[in-house]
């Protein structure tokens, strides 16, 4: 019996000291690894700790900023407080828009095509909730941010045109990208090898934030102002709300580049004004630099509306108007040049010794010529006329004359020479080059071969000839030079992202220009001339030389010439007549030259007064800026002395 308990204790005692042993083994491993961890490695596993912590975000880079010549923003930001998730930091997303649908107005409708917005994403691309939220709207969503984990709820910048209409053509504007335009970044990866990348641009390009060029400079300048996309980290706690962003400035975002035009905001607002109601472009020139200072079209429309998307009641509206507000007419815009384009026929035939500028033609009013009879816009004709009063008084049988000794092939080789038929880069999308034709041309565009009667409405810019009003600046520009030098048109200077444009042949010698524009300021200046209310701008003395133009848009019959050709005034809008002037100023000093084109405006009569008023414009404004300067100047010697 006692044998039996001595026996039980110690057997007991040793089950207890294994006990012990277990567990002393077992708390110094826990001890050991508890060292381990918070003593030997911390820094390592707090890393870890937080990576796991960590959300990368694509990082949308700031978009570089437009300024005209002085530095008045064209295109800039603004503070837009926004809303946005990714499906996969959502834990229900019905009831996060629920949430959110307490306190900002968002509807069933709204909530139920956001539900399907997000099922077609992605999970890790945010998708925008809400868009330019007002301040009240930010500050109670903001309070309710512990309720939405996962959501972000932050102010960004949001582009802005401050010049609104005035610069709607030329510096366009950027909205939110397109799937073609996803599909052009992604185009030539491989979805197997390069998915990480694919990733990387998709996220950025979907962003809720993240804006490209979509017209203009915007569009065309993308690259230089779009910047360098990146990634911001968020670190967030277990239930997926955001404590903080770390900075990393070697994977942030690169922010964009700025850019500046030649263009006088302040002109080109007034260039529009001008217009009125009237649809049509203005282009002013410095014809020493090419500085482009005004490139106008009308009627406009405001790039704000496009920037986080217009309805498509607002963007029909555009698209239907027939006078076209969304066409940029001065760059794009092509017409026959009408008579402005007699001095380039007259300096082909002067430099192929064709005729001289004393050589008079008999104008009795029309020319009779392969049995046809071709008319002189003056019915009663202009009798005798030399070089210099056939530009005058534009005469058309004068013209026509010289252009039959010609053929097409010389008149298109001095075309090209003054700068038509080309599309000038100037860093912005679209740019037409016009139609200079010749039978080379001809047999391509119709498979005919070019007839002869073709080249006396070749003479007087009608027919197949279309040009735009920046070359028909480009071309006066030429004209008003006295040094031979073929300028061309500035729009963008910035480093090496100045666009290049095509050289050209030798300009006429100084006699031949000078012979022109003695007929350009006859136009304006003597009697008899075609615009004479045009010569005068009204600034220090100075004089405007310049050229009418009458481009018809429909064919007078036969028996409308017998019986009276209808007048402008009389007709549809859509078969008046266009408008057209060009012109340079100082005539005894050329600095600036300008191309006016009024669609539909019945002729020349509405062409010319904007051009002279346009251009009086621009002295004015040269006198106010060199008056601030000398005194800015006088200011400063006061205060060195």
């Amino acid at each position: 019996m006692g044998r039996k308990r001595e026996v039980k204790e110690l057997d007991t005692t040793r089950r207890l000291f294994i006990a012990g042993a277990a567990g002393g083994l077992v708390s110094s491993v826990l001890v050991g690894r508890l060292v381990n961890l918070q003593l030997l490695n911390q820094e390592e596993f707090e890393a870890r700790a937080l990576v796991n912590q960590i959300s990368l975000v694509p990082g949308v880079p700031r978009r570089g900023l437009i300024f005209d010549r002085f530095g008045e923003p064209l295109a800039t930001h603004r503070t837009s407080w926004n809303v946005y998730a990714a499906r996969e930091d959502l834990s229900d997303l019905e009831e996060t828009l629920a949430r959110i649908a307490e306190v900002v107005d968002l509807s069933p409708e709204r909530q139920e095509r956001l539900v399907q917005n997000f099922r077609r994403e992605q999970s890790f691309i945010p998708v925008s909730i809400l868009t330019d939220l007002t301040y009240e709207q930010f500050t109670r969503l903001s309070v309710m941010r512990p309720q939405l984990p996962g959501v972000t709820i932050e102010a960004s910048h949001a582009r802005s045109y401050p010049r609104g209409r005035d610069f709607a053509h030329v510096v366009g504007y950027v909205a939110r990208a397109n799937q073609s335009e996803i599909d052009a970044a992604l185009e030539g990866l491989d979805p197997e090898i390069d998915r990480q990348r694919i990733s990387r641009i998709q996220g950025v390009l979907k962003h809720p934030n993240m804006r490209v060029g979509r017209l203009g400079v915007e569009k065309e300048m993308d690259d230089w102002l779009g910047g360098t996309p990146g990634n911001h980290r968020y670190v967030r706690n277990a239930q997926g709300r955001t404590i903080r962003r770390l900075d990393d400035d070697e994977n942030a975002p690169k922010p964009g580049k700025d850019v500046h035009l030649t263009i006088d905001a302040d002109l080109q607002r007034e260039a529009i004004r001008l217009f009125g109601d009237q649809s049509g472009a203005a282009v002013l020139m410095d014809v020493n630099s090419g500085d482009i200072l005004t490139l106008a079209s009308n009627p406009t429309y405001d790039p704000n509306d496009f920037v986080n998307g217009i309805s498509s009641v607002d963007y029909n509206a555009l698209r239907e108007n027939e006078r076209a507000p969304l066409y940029h007419k001065a760059y794009d815009g092509v017409y026959p040049p009408g008579s402005t384009f007699k001095m380039i026929v007259g300096a082909a035939a002067l430099r192929a010794g064709l005729t001289d500028s004393s050589e008079r033609v008999y104008c009795p009013g029309h020319y009779d010529f392969g049995g046809r009879r071709f008319h002189c816009w003056e019915r009663r004709g202009h009798g005798s006329v030399n070089l210099k009063g056939a530009i005058q008084r534009s005469c058309d049988v004068y013209f026509y004359e010289i252009a039959r000794r010609l053929g097409p092939e010389r008149i298109a080789a001095e075309a090209r020479t003054f700068g038509l038929g080309i599309s000038y880069e100037l860093g912005m999308t679209g740019g037409a080059s016009g139609v200079v034709p010749n039978d080379d041309w001809k047999r391509r565009r119709f498979n005919e071969p070019w007839y002869d009667g073709e080249t006396l409405n070749y003479g007087i810019g009608q027919g197949y000839l279309t040009v735009s009003p920046l070359q028909l600046a480009v071309m006066t520009a030429r004209l008003a030079r006295t040094d031979g030098v073929a300028v061309m048109p500035r729009m963008v200077g910035v480093g090496d992202a100045v666009p290049q444009n095509p050289q050209f042949g030798a300009m006429p010698d100084a006699a031949i220009m000078q012979k022109l524009r003695e007929g350009m300021f006859a136009v304006t200046s003597e009697t008899g001339g075609t615009a004479l209310r045009a010569g005068d701008i009204n600034f220090n003395g100075y004089r405007m030389a310049g050229k009418t133009g009458t481009a018809q848009v429909r064919v007078i019959s036969a028996a409308e010439r017998v019986t009276g050709v209808i007048d402008n005034a009389d007709l549809p809008r859509r078969l008046r007549d266009h408008g057209l002037f060009v012109g340079f100023a100082p005539y005894d000093n050329p600095k600036y030259a300008v191309a006016v084109v009024v669609e539909h405006g019945g002729g020349s009569s509405a062409a010319y007064p904007i051009a002279r008023d346009l251009m009086h414009e621009a002295f004015v404004r040269d006198s106010g800026r060199a008056a601030s300067y000398q005194i800015a100047s006088n200011a400063t010697d006061t205060e060195a002395i």
